[in-house]
């Protein structure tokens, strides 16, 4: 230990260290969410500031920490973000027109980073060393193990609060090109509020969900409700790209015990975590949690060989073809793809599996319906009338897969909110749509 804990103390330095190794035109690479490195960050923006820098881009995905090149346009030029999903800050930032947006499905990053890019550095939060020498990378593996491997060095953030995962991946000192000591609690996603509406559609939802099925959740008020309905079920298992708050409810009530999949059996498996300090604790030092990489948890033909695999996402809109738009209101850009096909396509073709696409039927107070005889112009669809399973809504539930345009149609009105279905069905007349 003794020699590891040497060359510890030979790698560690200050964040302003770190940032005045960075020269221009540099890129580099983060992981998503808990594993961003704030302190690194911000002293490299310190320097952009100070005009020492220019034209380096910093990739990253789901941004929750403030990072200042997605804050600060005065950085444009010097510092910019690159971000695989956006939300938050890059999400503004993207639409102002000083960030960037690689189009993916979360589960071809891994493979997008070995063929497309070299990165001058990786940089990434982790838990203290063991006494072998290795760090663990705590609630996320999603793409970390690519960009390693694509990286000329790798600066460090470590963190008393990290998680220890012990099934997640690790890097060993001798890795290692920098370390900077930053002990900060992780960010943490506020609770949802689940009113009735969610509660509704998570009603509907549940029922659906057999006992022993394997489960996807995103993250949100519905999600969370479904969760809480899923708490009378029994035998479920856990399968998903982000490990959420309402499955830790599951495990601790005793509804999950993934005793009935195919796959790591036993085992919740995952990609990354992010939500409250419920979930880090539970992490910590826990075998029965596996963090692996985003191209193995969202591969459709991983996912699919689970039966009864459930997977529950959202949408922005929705039409009368079934495509789901989840990614941009217009042209305004809101998220990415994220890994919403990988689990539609790994849900539908698993053996008694099922899609929902879940939503409440109405925006900005009940004055937009979000389902509609055609995507807004300029809408990304994300989800294809082809992959497409069921959908939710307050009013009930419509599902699309192997039916008709006609049929969908008659089905989506439906669901939709009561003040819009004389207007739906006019369009759809319109259309020549027979309803």
């Amino acid at each position: 230990m003794s020699d590891y804990q040497d060359r510890y103390r030979e790698r560690l330095m200050d964040a302003a260290s770190v940032a005045a190794r960075v020269e221009d035109g540099w890129v580099i690479g983060m992981d998503a969410a808990t594993a961003h490195t704030p302190r690194i960050m911000s002293a490299l923006a310190a320097r952009a500031a100070a005009g020492e820098v220019k034209n380096v881009k910093v990739q990253t995905l789901l941004d929750v920490y403030p990072l200042e090149f997605y804050a600060d346009k005065s950085l444009d030029g010097k510092l910019n973000g690159v971000s695989w999903f956006a939300g938050g800050g890059a999400r503004k930032a993207i639409n102002a027109g000083f960030a960037d947006f690689i189009p993916n499905y979360y589960r071809d990053i891994p493979k997008l980073i070995r063929s497309c890019y070299d990165y001058d550095a990786f940089c990434v939060s982790v838990s203290p060393m063991d006494e072998h020498g290795y760090f663990s990378l705590g609630c996320v593996s999603s793409y970390s193990e690519a960009m390693i491997e694509k990286s000329r060095r790798i600066f460090i953030e470590v963190n008393n609060f990290q998680p220890r995962a012990v099934c997640g991946l690790q890097i060993h000192i001798s890795q290692v090109d920098g370390i900077v000591e930053n002990n900060m609690p992780l960010p943490v996603l506020p609770a949802a509020n689940i009113d009735e509406t969610s509660r509704t559609i998570g009603g509907y939802i549940a029922e659906l969900i057999p006992d022993g099925a394997c489960i996807q959740l995103g993250i949100g008020a519905i999600p969370d409700a479904t969760g809480m309905a899923l708490k009378q079920k029994h035998d479920l298992g856990i399968h998903t790209e982000m490990f959420t708050d309402s499955m830790v409810e599951l495990i601790e009530c005793g509804a999950v015990n993934n005793s009935k999949k195919q796959i790591h059996r036993g085992v919740s498996v995952t990609t990354f975590a992010f939500g409250s300090q419920r979930i880090y604790d539970y992490i910590n030092d826990n075998p029965a949690i596996a963090l692996m990489p985003v191209d193995y948890v969202n591969d459709p033909n991983v996912i699919c060989r689970n039966d009864n695999m459930i997977s529950i996402n959202a949408a922005l809109e929705v039409d009368f073809w079934g495509q789901v738009c989840a990614e941009s209101v217009g042209t305004k850009h809101m998220s990415g793809s994220g890994g919403q096909i990988d689990y539609v396509r790994g849900a539908t073709q698993s053996k008694g599996g099922k899609s929902f696409i879940a939503f409440t039927s109405t925006a900005k107070g009940g004055t937009i319906s979000k389902i509609k005889s055609t995507l807004t112009p300029g809408a990304v669809c994300t989800t294809s009338k082809n992959d497409v399973d069921y959908i939710v809504t307050e009013y009930g539930v419509a599902h699309l897969r192997g039916q008709s345009l006609a049929s969908r149609t008659k089905q989506l009105i439906a669901i939709a909110h009561p003040d819009f279905r004389d207007q739906l069905a006019f369009e759809a007349k319109q259309r020549g749509i027979m309803i």
